[in-house]
């Protein structure tokens, strides 16, 4: 019986299969198959791009820049030199950058440290708060505005209780609209949007190391700040990029907490469209905001992309 399954048999069985009638040709139909699964998704492509892309994606981003360089007397750059040349703009894109860092960096440290009691100190019905964070990130954004309103404004409930309890003549609370209601409905509602993320690269992690740390004699912090953190960091920055990307080009919520005095980004385009009726420095705003957005999205792919290389590493 071993004789059947020595080397020299295995390899003559094989040379004679290949050498079989039929083995051309079923390479070729092979082959064939393979070439029009290929062509057809090429197709499928092209169609996509045409059909879908093309007046959905493509034409509009071109009018755009195409609007952002129309002058009097054809192409020209003025409506970017009116743009940078305004010191409100610079103030504008100054506000911008400041919200963004001081909202998108709470949301990100509140988003890790959640997800971080979640994973590391289960309890019962930490499933359901999982649930309940992935389903609020299906919630437009102005909701959470208009529920901060109806909680913390001048005639919210918590207002009126606590002016009750106190018994003072005004509503004690009155910093939702300005800088201070914008940047708590943006930490709200954004640090879900870093949780998942988050989760997802603790769930990744060898807890054997970990264990391993923990019997070495290191406390909490040290395990967390040498083990943890720099294993799960492409997942913590691939999350905090995307919290960033979503507040920079947050509407809603600047919409309705946003006062006159505080004019960001989105709304100085939005002004200039709508109440100025100046399209060329609007669009010349708007391409300055998808630089920017642009820009955030390739470091966000390039970290997601290190991340799922990590993780297949580690499996």
């Amino acid at each position: 019986m071993s004789s059947l399954f020595t080397p020299e048999t295995s390899g003559a069985t094989a040379a004679s299969a290949a050498d079989a009638p039929g083995a051309p040709l079923m390479d070729h139909g092979h082959a064939a198959a393979r070439r029009r699964r290929e062509r057809r998704a090429q197709w499928h492509i092209a169609l996509l791009a045409v059909f879908v892309l093309g007046p959905l994606v493509v034409y509009p981003l071109v009018r755009l820049v195409l609007l952002s360089l129309t002058g009097a007397h054809g192409i020209s750059l003025h409506a970017y030199e009116t743009f940078f040349a305004n010191p409100e703009s610079r103030g504008v894109i100054g506000t911008t950058l400041w919200i963004l860092f001081v909202s998108a960096g709470l949301a990100s440290l509140l988003g890790v440290g959640l997800a971080a009691v979640l994973f590391f100190r289960p309890f019962p019905g930490v499933r359901l708060i999982t649930r309940f964070l992935e389903l609020f990130v299906a919630f437009p954004s102005f909701l959470v505005a208009f529920t901060l309103i109806f909680l913390y404004g001048s005639q919210g409930s918590v207002g009126i209780a606590l002016q009750d309890l106190f018994h003072l003549q005004a509503p004690p609370l009155d910093f939702l609209f300005g800088m201070g209601g914008v940047i708590l409905a943006e930490v709200v509602f954004y640090s879900p949007f870093v949780v998942r993320p988050t989760l997802a690269a603790f769930a990744l992690l060898d807890m054997r190391l970990v264990e391993a740390a923990r019997s070495l004699g290191a406390n909490g912090w040290m395990v967390a700040m040498r083990v943890i953190l720099p294993l799960a960091w492409p997942g913590i920055a691939a999350g905090t990029l995307l919290c960033f990307l979503l507040t920079l080009n947050e509407f809603g919520i600047l919409l309705v907490l946003g006062s006159a005095h505080m004019v960001t980004l989105p709304v100085a385009i939005y002004s200039s469209a709508t109440v100025d009726l100046d399209l060329p420095t609007a669009a010349a705003g708007a391409v300055v905001m998808l630089v920017m957005s642009l820009s955030l999205y390739a470091l966000y792919r390039r970290v997601s992309r290190r991340d799922r290389g990590g993780s297949r590493n580690g499996r």
